[in-house]
């Protein structure tokens, strides 16, 4: 009878490491085995590099780039990653937008993917997701911003609280910086370098959606990325 206790045990928490996208939380990427977790949609098309080894993600774009994960996330919930804006002399090293959708569906779907119909990699494709998306140091590293998308194409809301230029909320060059995007109820933050970019209160919160990264003319190198089931605290 033990035996079997610990049969089934074992069976139900292998169940939980091979079904991760049924919650979507928990989960993390040591980018050492490809991009079998993401699927990638690049205005560039093959002009865009996108590579996972060594523990780095590394992107290197001249156009608009989504890379999608793959399994849906269901708040409360936290993500994290370092990220690297990279300046090296190379041709896309502009040092800007680190960008990232999450909690984002497609409601023209009855699954709400938006990976059911994939899309350009250009960035007027995603007005129609409801999602939120922050920019930082979007504009060639000149601006901050967080959006919550309605799902209206041509319609990027945006407030004024939401909308940075200061240099804590710009890029620096060559250097790991953690970012933490929360989606948590009503309460959905932005944290960078380990202090608070953005605070929202929303009265219609987004609870369960995918999560991209998103960029344009740039190479950023990603690390450490993680789905957390619950509002982990912040800091570097």
């Amino acid at each position: 009878m033990r035996a079997r206790a610990v049969s089934l045990l074992l069976a139900l928490s292998l169940s939980a490491c091979i079904h991760p996208a049924s919650r979507g939380v928990g989960l993390s990427d040591h980018f050492r085995h490809g991009l079998t977790g993401w699927s990638l949609e690049a205005e560039a098309g093959a002009a865009a590099r996108v590579r996972a080894a060594n523990g780095v993600l590394d992107i290197d774009t001249p156009e608009g780039l989504s890379l999608w994960w793959k399994a849906p996330i269901t708040g409360p919930v936290t993500i994290t990653f370092e990220v690297m804006a990279v300046q090296d002399g190379g041709p896309n090293d502009a040092v800007s937008d680190v960008n990232a959708f999450w909690m984002a569906h497609d409601p023209s779907v009855v699954s709400g993917s938006p990976l059911a119909h994939p899309r350009s990699g250009a960035f007027a494709d995603y007005d129609s997701l409801q999602t939120y998306y922050v920019g930082i140091g979007g504009n060639r590293n000149t601006t901050t911003r967080l959006r919550r998308y309605i799902g209206r194409a041509g319609d990027r809301p945006l407030l004024p609280e939401n909308d940075r230029s200061d240099p804590a909320s710009r890029l620096v060059p060559n250097r790991w910086t953690r970012v933490r995007l929360v989606a948590d109820g009503p309460r959905i933050a932005v944290d960078y370098a380990g202090k608070r970019l953005f605070a929202l209160d929303d009265a219609q919160p987004y609870t369960r959606g995918w999560f991209a990264f998103r960029t344009t003319k740039s190479h950023l190198r990603i690390r450490h990325f993680r789905i957390a089931p619950r509002d982990e605290p912040h800091g570097d």
